[in-house]
């Protein structure tokens, strides 16, 4: 299954899909940083860093390319891990991967090269799915019981934009990072608003309510472990 690109977009323009990004800016709140956003889409995270950050790209998809977000300035490159691998040792102060792992093999291969180029105390952003929170959207938001019955077996279900997601669970993410990362904090994301319908999403105060109530429960363990994303921070040069 190839990506959707022009139905990704509709999602990250929608209400639900704006408040996914203001939630893990919640969490990025940098200024005169070097930033490498590796697997940027359509810039929108670039694109907001780069207002108080040097900023470079990695995107590997060129249709995403045509509909990216630039309203800052940064430096965007075409292009996967061979391009992230002429980049320069230990030239950036924090590295983004958002929502980019479950759809690659080369995962240990991705977490060295992180490792290379960030500085000594340099940080690690990663945004992956939950198990947990899929499972409760796909039996409360989709009526999809057959499908939720089958994440719990172990099995994967595919993406409406992207295809197969190849989830990992956090003890995963410290085995590609052994000796290298440290998981620092891990945020809930999405953990209330995908399972809504979405007319209500589109109320005049919905957004700023429900961008408080995550806010407030992104760091509270029951909820946080039934989130659809995590969010998770992990500081270089740490031992696991």
């Amino acid at each position: 299954m190839g990506i959707n690109v022009k139905g990704y977009l509709d999602t990250v323009n929608a209400p639900w899909g704006k408040i996914f990004y203001d939630l893990a800016w919640h969490n990025l709140g940098f200024e005169g940083l070097r930033i490498l956003d590796f697997g940027s889409g359509f810039g929108k995270t670039a694109d907001f860093l780069a207002k108080n950050n040097t900023v470079v790209a990695i995107e590997p998809n060129e249709e995403m390319l045509e509909y990216r977000f630039c309203h800052n300035e940064y430096e965007q490159i075409f292009g996967g891990i061979d391009e992230l691998k002429k980049l320069e040792d230990n030239s950036f102060d924090v590295v983004l991967c958002h929502n980019v792992m479950e759809y690659l093999e080369n995962r240990e291969e991705l977490i060295v090269e992180f490792n290379r180029v960030l500085k000594t105390d340099g940080m690690l952003s990663v945004i992956k799915h939950n198990k947990a929170g899929k499972i409760m959207q796909k039996a409360v938001f989709e009526y999809k019981i057959d499908e939720a019955l089958s994440l719990i077996e172990g099995n994967d279900v595919a993406s409406v934009n992207f295809g197969t997601i190849n989830e990992y669970e956090l003890s995963d993410l410290e085995r590609f990072c052994e000796n290298k990362f440290a998981i620092d904090k891990v945020y809930g994301l999405r953990m209330f608003y995908a399972l809504q319908r979405n007319e209500f999403k589109t109320e005049a105060d919905w957004l700023d309510k429900m961008y408080e109530l995550e806010c407030r429960a992104e760091e509270i363990p029951e909820f946080r472990d039934i989130a659809f994303f995590h969010h998770v921070i992990l500081k270089k040069g740490v031992s696991i």
